[in-house]
């Protein structure tokens, strides 16, 4: 009698399903072999190395192989060799003046001088001149500023970053421990390039002289994308940032909050802002390093302090809108209607398909700036 398979015959789905469950295991069992070898190495390295040289090692092991390439070993030939390299900017694209623009509003409370260990004038040396620069920061340089919404293009992933948590590079770190630092002895930042130019754009409304570039490392800016929709992320980003407070005649007094975090939602092609805010974390009793200079060579004595910072944020007033309002057949219409008030936006609401914590996102960032801090002892 012809068709199925015989009463007691084994199913040839029976074979199949084994097969996947044993190439299920094996995979298991390959990454299980895997993270366990990875922990071994790592706690290798930290049994060798110690916290210090695991630290020294990680600044220059940017990929956490647990091996140094040529090109992670560049940093130190440039320093033994004195060769200095040349680094390529994006320079920053022609802006649409019929593009989208948004209102970014600075809001500032000064350090807390009684927070400093040494902030009483004549306290261990220190002059009321010294801290000039510092009792003078009572506002915020610019407390509103209107931007394009294109200029945050700088915040879009890279196409080979777009998952989430990933993190990548808007600033890229040009110190590690080898490298050395960049002088104490400066007033005025360099020209920002690229991707420079909108953080430095930004951080301009606390302080006329922002350094994007902080003198130690890590140095630079950081994302990684929290949350995706159809048409939108969210990025949250790390800056490591500077502020120089003082002008000549007097020296250097270098203002130093301990990181600016935040976020932003725009549109994958740059065109539309939904929310912005850049803040320096409070929660802490202590979040500002200073130093300051004793003399106009880098060999002179330099202060040091730290203190209490309760607020330095930014924020936008409302989304992006669009500088110029199109009818249905191209004509321009007036932003307000005939009673004068503005035209008022509907936006849609954005659903996001995958999104982790802002937790998970700030760990992922602190681990790009502090590679040492992924070893779990």
């Amino acid at each position: 009698m012809a068709g199925g398979p015989q009463p007691g015959a084994p199913s040839p789905r029976l074979p199949r399903l084994g097969l996947a469950l044993a190439l299920l295991a094996a995979l298991a069992a390959v990454k299980y072999y895997r993270d366990a070898e990875a922990a071994r190495r790592q706690e290798m390295a930290l049994k060798s190395l110690g916290n210090e040289g695991l630290f020294l090692f990680s600044s220059l092991d940017t990929n956490n192989d647990l091996y140094i390439s040529p090109e992670e070993f560049k940093p130190i030939a440039e320093k033994l060799t004195g060769v200095t390299p040349v680094f390529e900017f994006e320079e920053e694209e022609t802006l649409d003046p019929s593009g989208e623009t948004l209102s970014i509003v600075a809001k500032f409370q000064p350090l807390l001088m009684e927070t400093m260990t040494k902030s009483k004038d004549g306290f261990l040396g220190i002059s009321h001149i010294a801290l000039s620069g510092l009792r003078n920061w009572t506002a915020p340089a610019a407390p509103m500023s209107m931007m394009c919404a294109r200029q945050f293009k700088a915040f879009l992933p890279p196409k080979n970053k777009i998952e989430l948590g990933n993190p990548w590079w808007i600033i890229p770190s040009e110190l590690n421990i080898f490298t050395g630092y960049l002088s104490n002895n400066r007033f005025y930042p360099p020209v920002p390039k690229g991707k420079e130019i909108v953080i430095h754009k930004l951080l301009s409304m606390f302080h006329p002289r922002p350094f994007v570039k902080t003198r130690f490392a890590p140095q630079g800016a950081v994302a990684c994308i929290q949350a995706i929709s159809e048409f939108y992320y969210t990025v949250v980003f790390r800056i490591h940032a500077e502020f120089q407070l003082n002008e000549p005649p007097d020296f250097p007094f270098w203002f130093s909050p301990g990181q600016f975090t935040g976020h932003i939602v725009l549109s994958k092609d740059s065109s539309h802002v939904r929310e912005f805010k850049l803040f320096v974390p409070n929660e802490r009793s202590l979040n500002v390093d200073m130093e300051w200079l004793y003399g106009a060579s880098e060999s002179s004595n330099m202060e040091v302090d730290i203190g209490y910072l309760p607020q330095m944020e930014l924020e936008s007033s409302g989304p992006s809108i669009p500088s110029v309002v199109h009818d249905e057949n191209g004509n321009v219409l007036d932003s307000r209607d005939p009673a004068g008030e503005p035209i008022q936006f509907v936006f849609e609401e954005i659903n996001w398909q995958r999104e982790i914590s802002w937790e998970e996102a700030a760990q992922k960032l602190e681990v790009a700036m502090y590679p040492f801090k992924k070893v779990r002892k």
